[in-house]
């Protein structure tokens, strides 16, 4: 057991550096970019968080970052239920890439080396920390409910930030060619989906769960 512990926390480890080094690095592209507009640095950063993408790196860095400082120690950070909510929000990160996204911009260098990092790297890698190295059993089937706060909350500020500043960060949030009812209805599919798979990873914990000496 304390091998696995050790090897569970230099893997968790290594997810907090790929993924907080490619939130800095992201970070520094877009306000290379947006300064060269004319823009301050400043508002590069706020354009930076704003992408979903990007908080949800840095939220598994914290994570993975104070898993490998404490192991399966009790804090808020390390709680299967912690960790499982950060492991669902990265994995539809990459479904949604993958799915939506991929191919809509031309990428080369850097610029593509962090896309694939916080896009397909990360949520593979923290996927399978979470199915390797998170004590399972430990979740309810109404866990999920609670994790679609952070989404939810998401899509609210992503049509408020359209609607502030006319630029909409996904296309499927795009109030000006869908309308706020396409890009609502859009925001719920979303929802749904991450409810989904939520349920989904409560269905494998428990699956996975130690047996209980009869």
């Amino acid at each position: 057991m304390a091998g696995r512990d050790r090897l569970g926390r230099f893997f968790a480890g290594a997810i907090a550096l790929l993924a907080g080094g490619g939130v800095l690095l992201q970070v520094l592209l877009v306000i290379q970019t947006v300064e060269a507009q004319g823009r301050s640095a400043f508002g590069g950063i706020i354009v930076a968080f704003s992408y979903f993408t990007v908080l949800t790196n840095t939220l598994v860095a914290i994570v993975a970052g104070a898993c490998a400082l404490l192991g399966d120690r009790e804090s808020f950070l390390t709680r299967p239920g912690t960790r499982t909510a950060a492991a669902l929000y990265i994995i539809v990160v990459g479904l949604i890439f993958a799915l939506f996204l991929t191919g809509l911009r031309e990428m080369s260098g850097l610029t593509l080396a962090v896309d694939n990092i916080l896009h397909r790297v990360v949520p593979v890698l923290f996927g399978l920390y979470w199915l390797a190295f998170v004590p399972k059993g430990r979740l309810g089937w109404r866990a999920p409910l609670g994790w679609l706060l952070y989404p939810a909350l998401y899509v609210v500020y992503s049509l408020i930030y359209g609607a502030l500043t006319g630029r909409y960060l996904y296309p499927f949030s795009d109030v000006t060619a869908l309308g706020y009812t396409g890009a609502l209805a859009n925001g719920l599919a979303i929802l749904a989906g991450f409810l989904a798979l939520g349920l989904i990873l409560v269905a494998v914990d428990r699956a996975l769960a130690p047996k209980r000496p009869i």
